[in-house]
């Protein structure tokens, strides 16, 4: 599992699996994102990810964003989320591409 610091509260990753699930504990991390849609090709259903995640005390949302079609609301879900939720945040997509410009967009998102 390849984790990418963005931010001291905020980290990308790509597609995980129920597996990671203790590592990503292990690392200090309190919540987890997922950006990808389950319909993607090759997606892991959130659900399972979900359930880990919460069995492992940590905090989980679900924002699937269509690669290349972010919209505002994608955006102003995750900004919501990551103002709620315990820090620090992992997210993950396909690459770790993806939660990364969204990222970027909430911090436009916020000015």
């Amino acid at each position: 599992m390849e984790i990418r610091q963005i931010t001291e509260d905020y980290a990308v990753a790509p597609q995980i699996g129920v597996e990671h699930v203790k590592l990503i504990k292990v690392a200090g991390f309190k919540s987890v994102i997922c950006n990808r849609p389950d319909t993607e090709d090759g997606a892991v259903p959130h659900d399972e990810i979900e359930a880990a995640v919460k069995e492992a005390g940590l905090e989980f949302r679900f924002i699937p964003v269509v690669s290349g079609q972010m919209t505002e609301k994608d955006v102003a879900d995750q900004a919501a989320a990551l103002e709620e939720l315990p820090k620090p945040v992992l997210a993950y997509c396909r690459s770790g591409a993806r939660c990364t410009n969204l990222y970027a967009m909430v911090q436009e998102y916020r000015k």
